[in-house]
């Protein structure tokens, strides 16, 4: 079974921040995530944007305690991140004074100046830009719980964790498990799908076989991992009952499996 621990939220770690903050930047990162898991890029850029002047906001009021109201415009998102650059490094760490707000402005011009969602005459970018801008807002609002959180350590671990887990449509994280939702798929193409969600980690095989609800262990071990570790696709070390995609594994993913499921 899964570790992470399914208490621990963006909602709770951020508590400390003014309500009204809190409640749109939760609100704007939901419907950002979600937009990019149906590939609805201009929606995701769209929400890109918005969500850079959340945090922007929230940046202004850790450093300087006070905000740029909610209702009223930014008069120049450049401009006001490099006034965060410029305050007292004991107003804050350098991660919300310098790196965050560059990221943001990145994040800002990225939306701006690319028009996630547009159609034109050039090679089409939109997947890629829209897949950047996710992981931007990503990793600021990992960062943001890094220096900011108000959780035990381990929740805070587990949430940026689970912010950082590779997303898929097709897979559902619930109550500490994954399922695959396409019941189409084989036992052997829910496995590497399943590792491929966690392409750097690793899967216990207990998991595994507990995911895909196989109905025979020995079996699905001889037939499935044994079959897929022969082949190259991924690494099973019996000792430790833990299972890898290998970089061929990831290749037949990409390759054959997605495009069948997205």
């Amino acid at each position: 079974m899964s570790t992470r621990n399914p208490s621990a939220t963006l909602e709770g770690a951020l508590n400390a921040l003014p309500a009204r903050l809190r409640s749109r930047l939760v609100r704007i990162y939901s419907d950002l995530k979600s937009a990019g898991l149906e590939n609805q890029y201009d929606t995701v850029g769209l929400r890109a944007g918005k969500l850079a002047e959340i945090l922007l906001r929230v940046l202004q009021h850790l450093l300087n305690n006070t905000y740029t109201p909610l209702g009223q415009r930014l008069s120049n998102f450049k401009t006001e991140c490099e006034r965060l650059e410029n305050v007292p490094a004991a107003s804050g760490s350098e991660s919300l004074r310098v790196l965050i707000p560059r990221a943001l402005l990145f994040l800002y011009t990225l939306r701006n100046k690319r028009d996630i969602g547009h159609v034109g005459g050039d090679v089409e970018a939109n997947e890629i830009d829209a897949l950047t801008a996710t992981r931007i807002a990503d990793w600021c609002v990992c960062e943001l719980i890094r220096v900011c959180h108000n959780l035990p350590l381990e929740d805070a671990q587990a949430l940026c964790d689970a912010i950082a887990e590779r997303r898929l449509p097709t897979i559902w994280n619930v109550l500490g498990r994954k399922r695959v939702l396409d019941t189409s798929l084989s036992y052997r193409e829910q496995t590497l799908l399943l590792l491929y969600s966690e392409i750097d980690a690793g899967l216990p095989t207990e998991d595994l076989y507990d995911w895909t609800e196989h109905s025979n262990r020995a079996v699905y071990r001889r037939d499935i991992l044994r079959q897929l570790h022969r082949s190259r696709l991924i690494e099973w070390d019996r000792e430790t009952e833990m299972a890898v995609i290998s970089p061929k594994g990831i290749e037949e993913v990409e390759a054959k499996i997605l495009p069948e499921v997205e």
